[in-house]
């Protein structure tokens, strides 16, 4: 059985960011690319699956400019995924959620899976747009927010369940299907480092940006356009309180909060 998991690089979370001379995107320069939050989860999930049926095999798949897809890709190696795909994005095309999902459907098309994992959400974006995008494209049934995937005997059913509402709804679906995980089983396992100086010299497929410019064409009249990216605005400094008791600290903090921050009336 062959599993794909989609991952998407995304700045780690200690980088240093700022606008780009146009200030309409992110300036890449210094940018450390990872893979983190529920596309972690996905690549848990699919080897989970490994782990419990044997003969699966997992693919990691990466639209992006090749550099930046090279790291998260050679980090899902590390973590014990077997193949990995990059996807190259042609340059000047928009970072469009439809446009990404027609670049990932094209490379599932050349490396076709019974099950597609991804996280429900990427880290910088947020739109949870691609998933859906993909599933349509592949013409296969979504599930979103799943906090459990489990193969049935034979592979060709899985139960999962999804978040909802003051609990979880727990389902049977058959395969192929697209699944976008809220987060796996267990915490994401951290690579060990035999395994990262493996990654390093791991064979990667490439899907060459000129087929990803042909395969996206139709999309760029109905891409999103970037006008601006700023950052918020610096912080303020904090102000002390200074007090004796518990309830002169609440009694000063209430007149702050209404003479100055005019929350209370």
């Amino acid at each position: 059985m062959e599993i794909a998991v989609l991952v998407k690089p995304v700045p780690d979370a200690e980088t240093r960011l700022r606008p780009d001379p146009a200030g309409k995107g992110l300036d890449p320069e210094g940018v450390k690319w990872v893979l983190a939050g529920y596309d972690e989860s996905a690549v848990e999930q699919a080897l989970l699956l490994k782990e419990s049926a044997p003969g699966t095999t997992v693919r990691a798949i990466s639209y992006g400019p090749a550099v930046r897809a090279d790291e998260v890709l050679r980090a899902a190696i590390a973590l014990g995924c077997d193949r990995a795909t990059s996807v190259e994005a042609p340059a000047g095309v928009a970072d469009d959620p439809l446009v990404t999902a027609a670049a990932l459907h094209l490379a599932l098309s050349r490396f076709p899976a019974s099950l597609v994992l991804c996280g429900k959400q990427t880290g910088d974006h947020e739109s949870g747009l691609v998933g859906p995008a993909v599933a349509e494209l592949l013409a296969v049934p979504e599930y979103g927010v799943a906090v459990n995937v489990r193969l049935d005997a034979g592979g060709a059913e899985m139960t999962l369940q999804q978040s909802v509402e003051g609990g979880l709804l727990r389902l049977r679906a058959k395969l192929p299907a697209l699944v976008a995980l809220q987060q796996a089983w267990n915490d994401p396992r951290t690579a060990k480092l035999p395994n990262i100086l493996k990654s390093r010299k791991a064979p990667i497929d490439r899907v060459p940006a000129a087929d990803v410019a042909a395969a996206v064409a139709a999309r760029l009249p109905l891409a999103t356009r970037r006008l601006a990216f700023r950052l918020p605005p610096p912080r303020t400094g904090a102000k002390m309180i200074e007090y004796k008791t518990p309830e002169e600290a609440a009694q000063k903090l209430v007149r702050i909060l209404r003479e100055k921050a005019k929350v209370f009336p």
